[in-house]
């Protein structure tokens, strides 16, 4: 079992960039702006053959009581409780401060092991930045740089000193990973906490409560899960500050990483073009989707017809996926949801049968065939599977660079109903066979005659050089032998 490792501070003390150092990733968002982290943040780590869990987590303010960073404060100290360490971090450049103290006595009072870290470090007298903070009474202060890496080394082997070595871990099976997306305050985080059935993400009646990707691994019904709650996603024109900026990428990075995409859409609000842009990112990624329409229990029947109409209008091109109309809040139709997740992942990672493919294809060909595209109809000769996640289903043919567009999205339906693939794009390339008597092989070979003629007139040219070249040399042994007999 790894251990896991708490960072504990006050704000703007450099916790996410040293998590990213112990992680050797850069999974948190970094930027100078105080009280950017929110959220608990996990990922792996490993000093030497110890691996650890280190838990990255928001500027810890224990003595407010009120409004986001009083919920920034919980999470804290939930991941305090869930830890085995605890890495409290200081700030070297702005000295102890009495925010320091009231955290101090506040770690005091857990039964985990505390280690002071003081941040910030390089390139000063270790001994003179860590004498103030002995006042802490926490310890020894290990003076480190987790922009630079300056003594992470040392402090991480002294906190994984009290722990044995981790026994080597199977590598688990893949399993679903599925992030939940929208436009900002539209109940994402609250629908993550409904499904995890736990307050695991602050949810906040805020717009932008969400800054980076959460990436959280739960089971359900025995089975392992991985859910990525994402930041709000405005238009552009409405992103403005640099972390947003950030924070939006970091979003479009989770539809990357995920196998499948919730759609969260606010029931009590219109339906948006930006609705459809971010379903549009997540459909061009190729991931499976589901929609959530969320705040449906606070609506009349009438508006909910009007949203229906609205969905249907917007949203035409997810007509493979399922929607659900949840309550996150009162956890609503949570298990249906749930349910159409897993079905989606099941049609996205599908393996079909190549000979299945060819037959499927060979019915729709006889149920209607291509158009004509001139004196030529394209023929389809055989198919099989090129890829997944989303389903790739590769045809084989001559002149398939002519099937028009209507025909392309009448093999998709198709397929998708022989092969039961709902909740999933389904992609379909043409390979097409080079025809012999086609454009292309004339080409080649009216190439090729003239490379002949071209060398046979070479040819010619050089023999009629050398019969020249033999008719001068005789012309000049006659011219010789005159001389000769008339000199005699």
């Amino acid at each position: 079992m790894k251990p896991t490792i708490a960072l504990v501070g006050r704000p703007n003390v450099g916790k996410s960039t040293l998590f990213n150092r112990l992680t050797r990733s850069k999974d948190a968002l970094v930027h100078d702006l105080p009280g950017l982290t929110r959220d608990r943040h996990y990922g792996h780590g490993r000093v030497g053959s110890k691996p650890y869990l280190v838990v990255d987590t928001g500027g810890f303010e224990p003595v407010v009581d009120s409004g986001i960073l009083h919920e920034m404060a919980r999470q804290t100290l939930q991941a305090i409780d869930e830890a085995d360490a605890v890495i409290f971090l200081t700030d070297a450049r702005t000295g102890l401060t009495p925010q320091d103290k009231i955290i101090a006595d506040r770690l005091r009072q857990s039964p985990r092991p505390v280690f002071l870290a003081v941040n910030k470090g390089e390139g000063g007298n270790r001994a003179v930045l860590a004498a103030e903070f002995y006042e802490l009474a926490l310890g020894e202060p290990y003076v480190v740089s987790g922009a630079h890496g300056d003594g992470i080394y040392a402090l991480m082997e002294e906190v994984l000193a009290h722990f044995p070595d981790a026994e080597e871990e199977v590598a688990a099976p893949k399993h679903p990973v599925f992030a939940v997306i929208g436009r900002p305050n539209v109940g994402k985080s609250t629908l993550v906490n409904a499904v995890l059935g736990e307050e695991r993400v602050i949810a906040f009646d805020m717009a932008g409560t969400t800054r980076d990707s959460i990436h959280i691994d739960f089971e359900r019904d025995g089975k392992p899960f991985t859910i990525i709650d994402t930041a709000g996603v405005r238009r552009r024109g409405k992103v403005s500050e640099a972390v947003e900026k950030f924070s939006v990428i970091k979003a479009m990075q989770a539809i990357e990483a995920a196998n499948v995409a919730v759609l969260v859409l606010d029931a009590q609000q219109d339906i948006a073009d930006q609705d459809a842009t971010i379903a549009g990112f997540a459909l061009e990624a190729g991931r499976a989707l589901v929609v959530a329409v969320n705040k449906w229990d606070g609506i009349s029947e009438e508006r909910r017809n009007d949203i229906k109409r609205d969905i249907a209008r917007k949203l035409y091109f997810l007509d493979f996926a399922k929607f659900h109309y949840v309550s996150a809040l009162k956890e609503k139709g949570i298990d249906g949801l749930f349910a159409s997740i897993r079905s989606a992942y099941a049609a996205a990672m599908a393996k079909l049968s190549t000979p299945k493919i060819t037959r499927v294809l060979q019915t729709a060909i006889e149920r209607q065939q291509p158009p004509r595209a001139g004196l030529v109809r394209p023929k389809m000769r055989y198919a099989h599977q090129g890829g997944m996640n989303p389903p790739v289903i590769v045809i084989h043919g001559n002149s398939l660079q002519h099937i028009p567009d209507s025909y392309t999205r009448y093999l998709t339906q198709t397929f998708r109903k022989a092969f039961d693939l709902q909740g999933t794009p389904l992609r379909i390339q043409y390979n097409v066979s080079e025809n012999p008597y086609g454009e292309t092989a004339e080409k080649t070979k009216n190439q090729a005659l003239r490379r002949v003629s071209l060398s046979n007139r070479i040819a010619k040219r050089e023999g009629r050089k050398d019969e020249k070249a033999r008719n001068s040399g005789g012309k000049s042994k006659k011219r010789q032998v005159s001389i000769k007999k008339k000199q005699g």
